[in-house]
């Protein structure tokens, strides 16, 4: 989907202001945490990361641009209920539900950080078919993504000659998720030099790497 959230490679929105480094969580606001502490107890049960992600993108523009990180997330998650029919928009308006909502299970905030601590999260999916290119293969990402809902494809990196460097197995494909539908397909890290992505004025020095699923690419 080609969208406001796609910034890679747009011009016009001036330096990213770069401080002393990412706000660590013990300074975010009480509503923040409890944010992340909602999404990682499962409110939305059965919504897949890429149908999240989708729901990100489709946010007005001028709303992604000027809302906060946690703002996106709080309302994405309201858009993503409706949507997999978890609450109504009568629901939303009048701020609570008329019945108990057992949608997910109650969590404490040690439960919370033990389970963001495992970090055994994997999307690998079993049984998908072998993969068409091999490490070392020269490929060509599309012009145009496979499908308008949701791409993984960044627009800077389209009809572009690169050279796959590994392959990491089938994993879920993000298209499919974003429906909340479930298939696998070959992902690779396919490495592209600065200059074939943005001319004669890159450094002939640098590269960028992308992990990449397979109906991004065409053999070069």
């Amino acid at each position: 989907m080609d969208g406001i959230h796609d910034l890679g490679g747009m011009q016009g929105f001036g330096p990213i202001p770069v401080k002393s480094g990412d706000k660590g969580f013990t300074e975010l606001q009480d509503w923040e945490k409890r944010m992340w502490g909602l999404a990682r107890s499962g409110i939305a049960q059965g919504v897949t990361i890429d149908w999240f992600r989708h729901g990100l993108e489709r946010m007005v523009p001028s709303d992604y641009l000027s809302f906060g990180y946690f703002n996106k997330w709080c309302a994405n998650y309201f858009m993503l209920m409706v949507d997999h029919g978890s609450i109504s928009m009568d629901d939303v308006k009048r701020g609570h539900l008329l019945e108990p909502w057992p949608a997910a299970e109650a969590k404490t905030g040690a439960d919370i950080v033990a389970l963001n601590a495992k970090g055994d999260i994997s999307f690998l999916v079993e049984g998908a078919a072998a993969p068409a290119y091999s490490v070392g293969d020269r490929v060509r990402t599309l012009r145009t993504p496979p499908k308008a809902a949701h791409t993984r494809l960044p627009r800077y990196a389209r009809d572009v000659e690169g050279q796959i460097i590994a392959y990491h197995g089938a994993h879920a494909q993000p298209e499919l998720g974003a429906q909340g539908l479930k298939g696998g397909e070959a992902l690779y890290t396919v490495v592209f030099s600065a200059r074939a992505l943005w001319g004669e004025e890159a450094d002939p020095r640098d590269d960028v790497t992308l992990d990449l699923w397979e109906s991004y690419l065409v053999p070069a």
